[in-house]
Formats: structure tokens, C-alpha cells, sequence
């Protein structure tokens, strides 16, 4: 085993387009291109995301290798982003890095995305001893993971329907905020009354979670009220939003402390694009305190999709001798 391992990451599953340098487990760099062509259309459109990954991956990767200091012949292995995502934006990187790999004659790695998001919890200071929990939340997953070590991770539980971050962002719809709505309504509910407005929590078995009920909820909810007053939306704003950031919480805390109490195990995470979420991140503190947890959350940089938890999960993987083939191809929807 080389003493020191310098792993250049490719992570394209959606809308962002980002490159990392990581070298023994360490992020030396971590760059992410967005992309703002979709915020007219109130959402990611999958053949415009590909085209920008295609004009943004080379500049990403340069500036990743020009932050870090380091130039590709000192890079000990590709890694990028497998599955799962939108499967025109997952080919540009795996394609870029299939390419690069065989140009360098490097090792290839393939990294599961999901299992990223989970291991973002161990880039930086303090890291959770294993085993831990980890609620990650994003536009596209909810799930509560059991992670026995890097290499060994457990899904618990799932969404059954929709994700958080789509019922942040559906409901900023109906609210009428522009794209990406999430993010607005977090800043609006710092402003409002969590209690102004009650709306619906699934009653869901086991560690699973379900939010479709919820959005349709809030739908018929604004439909009567603003029947009796069109400007009801406008009036209400900040409550409506932190009313529904608050019932989101409520359902997905609720399942952390139930999944805490059937596993024994006391260190909790999260990760995703939704523990960015103020309310979420200080809730998880305070419950936390309440309930004699140990608690992680990654800086902001490394919740939403970048390529620097791809890093830090190739490394892992490394370790473990877990390389791919140039054959490998990408899935829009991938199994653990």
C-alpha cells in the first residue's frame, strides 16, 4: 500500500458539478459548479443538466487540482459517482472518469451516492466512532442508516413515497416561491409561528417514512383558505412555512429517537441536501441534549451534492481494495 493516497473525485448525479482532492483521507479541495439555467423552469431539467456537467467538469476539475496544490500524474486513483441520479448527468461524469483512468493508467472506483452522503459525516473534526446512525434527507431520498463501518451500511428505513426535500420543495410551490424553494422556506420559518397551522403526520410503521400525505394536506389546506381569502399566502407566509418546516421535523425526529431507541446506538448523523436545513440541524442539537445523544453535522459545503464526500468514500473503499472496471456503468437507481 502507498503510503500516501491521492484520490481525484467526479461528482455529476444532478445539478451540480463537483470535483474533490482528497489524500489520506483528508480533503485538500472540494469545487462545486451550480447550475442556475433550471431556476426558470421551477426544477432541474435532466438534458440541460447534462449539457452544463458537460461545459463544467473540466474547469471544475482543474480548479479542484489547482486548489489542492497537485497535478493528475500524482493521482493515485479516479473515483465518480455511480448511481443513483439523473442518468444523463451520471454519464458525463462516469465517462470523464472512465476516460481519465484509462488515459493514466489509474485505478477506477465507483461510488454509490447514498453511501456518500452518509460518509460525509467523516471528513472533518470530530468524526463519529462506528457503529453510528445517520438520517439523510435530500430532494430525492430519505432514509436512516445503520453504519456498521465505511464498507458496511444499513438501511433501516425509507421513504415509502416522497423525499423531505421534495415536500420542502412542493410546498414552496404552492406557496408560490421560486426554485429551489427549499432553502426559502427555512429562511421564512426562522421569521414564523412553527405552531400557527397543524398539518398531517403519517402514522407510518417501523423506521419508514411517508410525506405525500403531508403534501396533500397542505394543498387542500390552501386551496379552502384561499378560497375564503385570495390573499391568505400572502398574509401567512412565514407561518405557513414554518408550520411546514416544523411538521416535516416533527415526522423525521420522531423516527431518528425511535430508531436510537430499538438499535441501542447513542451517535447520530445527518447528511443530505436537507441538513442544511437550520431547523433540522438545531433540532437534532437540542434533541441531542435532551436525549444524551451524540451528535454530527457536516458544514454546509459537504451536505448538499459535492464531490468531497465522493473523496472521502473512494478513500474508504481504496483501503478496502473495492475497485470497478471500465465497464462499469452508471444507474439512474441503484441498490445498496
Amino acid at each position: 500500500m502507498k503510503q500516501d493516497i491521492r484520490i481525484l473525485a467526479i461528482e455529476s448525479s444532478c445539478d451540480e458539478t463537483s470535483a474533490s482532492i482528497c489524500e489520506n483521507g483528508k480533503i485538500l479541495s472540494n469545487y462545486i459548479a451550480g447550475q442556475a439555467v433550471h431556476e426558470k423552469y421551477g426544477g432541474v431539467v435532466p438534458e440541460l443538466a447534462s449539457r452544463a456537467h458537460m461545459q463544467n467538469i473540466i474547469p471544475v476539475v482543474h480548479a479542484a487540482l489547482e486548489t489542492a496544490g497537485t497535478e493528475l500524474h500524482a493521482i493515485d486513483a479516479i473515483a465518480f459517482t455511480q448511481a443513483p441520479g439523473l442518468i444523463g448527468s451520471l454519464l458525463v461524469g462516469a465517462q470523464f472518469a472512465k476516460s481519465l483512468a484509462l488515459a493514466l493508467d489509474k485505478p477506477l472506483i465507483a461510488v454509490h451516492h447514498m453511501q456518500a452522503h452518509v460518509l460525509a459525516n467523516l471528513i472533518e473534526d470530530p468524526k463519529p466512532e462506528f457503529p453510528f446512525l445517520c438520517l439523510t434527507v435530500s430532494g430525492g431520498h430519505t432514509q436512516i442508516v445503520l453504519a456498521h463501518s465505511p464498507l458496511h451500511l444499513e438501511v433501516l428505513g425509507e421513504t415509502i413515497d416522497d423525499a423531505a426535500g421534495e415536500a420542502f420543495d412542493k410546498t414552496a410551490k404552492l406557496l408560490g416561491l421560486p426554485y429551489p424553494g427549499g432553502p426559502l422556506v427555512d429562511k421564512y420559518a426562522q421569521q414564523g409561528d412553527a405552531k400557527a397551522f397543524t398539518f398531517a403526520e403519517p402514522q407510518i410503521p417501523d423506521l419508514n417514512f411517508s410525506f405525500s400525505g403531508l403534501k396533500t394536506s397542505v394543498l387542500y389546506f390552501l386551496q379552502a383558505q384561499t378560497k375564503a381569502n385570495p390573499q391568505f399566502v400572502q398574509e401567512n407566509l412565514v407561518n405557513l412555512c414554518a408550520s411546514v418546516q416544523h411538521t416535516i421535523i416533527n415526522i423525521l425526529m420522531k423516527k431518528v429517537k425511535k430508531a436510537v431507541q430499538q438499535t441501542g446506538i447513542r451517535r447520530v448523523c445527518i447528511a443530505g441536501g436537507v441538513s442544511a436545513n437550520s431547523g433540522l440541524r438545531s433540532r437534532l442539537q437540542q434533541m441531542g441534549q435532551e436525549q444524551g445523544w451524540k451528535t454530527f453535522i457536516p458544514s454546509f459545503q459537504y451536505c448538499t451534492d459535492n464531490a468531497g464526500m465522493i473523496a472521502i468514500t473512494a478513500y474508504h473503499q481504496y483501503l478496502g481494495g473495492k475497485f470497478t472496471t471500465l465497464d462499469a456503468g452508471p444507474s439512474a437507481r441503484s441498490e445498496w
